[in-house]
């Protein structure tokens, strides 16, 4: 884990482009007191450490199945997950069997990454985990806080404004024709190990991009028109939980969410191939 020193910082994006159903500003000053963050998303390791210490089961392995992009399943899984697909966003596949030790559905595994982030993991499951290892789920703001790396001004990603710097990819997200073509300009198609790219100004790895990040708020779009200005933590109830960073699967044609302001919310019980977590410590 590392300790960030907390303090005050500017939250939000006021600079139009953005979703505004998303509700990303306005900007708002928020003060935060020290705390300490993974480095990185929890791995598959990680995860298998618990299960085995605890016994839990996860929501999707009890639910029976989980949501797999369609260009991750062979043709017959694609043939058997097209009934099941989600209306507007035909790229999500319900498969059977699919969930953490198996990300694509039976037959898969994760034998060849445990360094990768875990994925197919509730809100719900990432909260057991943050309790057994003495930890809990990041604010929203103290998410953004960490993802800015302690710069001084309201970039769009860790490193600044621009997506490529000198056409350099500094984060896994999807490049090509969404979601027929990827060119895997980046080195990967799926996840990335956790620790991949540069680390940000406070060594936090894939703060955007790779994998979804679940927080503890509540999600609500008009929220940072009242939210405390100390250490806010979203709102009393609602009906999905935030998610931010983005992932493997985010493209400036239909989702740019890749960015350290965007945000994005699930029911807590939903769990997907591109959407994990990591865990915060007060000081």
């Amino acid at each position: 884990m590392k300790r960030l020193p907390g303090g005050k910082f500017l939250m939000g994006n006021e600079r139009g482009y953005g979703f505004a159903s998303d509700g990303e500003g306005p900007v708002h000053e928020v003060e935060l007191a020290p705390f300490w963050i993974d480095a990185a998303t929890v791995t598959n390791e990680q995860f298998n450490d618990f299960v085995n210490a605890t016994g839990h089961k996860t929501e999707s392995e009890r639910f029976g199945w989980s949501f797999v992009f369609q260009g991750h399943l062979t043709p017959k899984q694609l043939e058997a997950a097209t009934p099941a697909r989600v209306l507007g966003s035909e790229w999500w596949c319900r498969v059977d069997g699919a969930d953490w030790r198996h990300p694509e559905g039976t037959g898969s595994n994760i034998k060849k990454r445990w360094a990768h982030p875990v994925v197919h993991v509730s809100w719900n499951d990432a909260r057991a985990y943050a309790a057994w290892a003495g930890k809990r789920l990041p604010t929203e703001a103290e998410w953004e806080y960490a993802a800015r790396g302690g710069a001084p001004h309201l970039h769009r990603y860790p490193w600044g404004d621009e997506l490529e710097p000198g056409g350099k990819h500094m984060m896994n997200v999807w490049q090509g024709e969404f979601p027929l073509k990827n060119t895997e300009a980046d080195g990967y198609y799926g996840p990335a190990p956790a620790k991949s790219f540069r680390a940000n100004g406070f060594g936090l790895y894939n703060m955007t991009g790779n994998v979804w990040e679940w927080c503890w708020d509540w999600f609500d779009e008009t929220y940072y028109a009242r939210s405390p200005a100390i250490h806010p933590e979203g709102p009393c109830h609602g009906e999905r939980r935030v998610m931010r960073g983005g992932s493997y699967l985010c493209h400036a044609s239909y989702c740019n969410r890749y960015r350290v302001d965007a945000r994005n919310s699930n029911t807590p019980d939903s769990a997907t191939t591109n959407l994990g977590f990591r865990c915060v410590r007060d000081v």
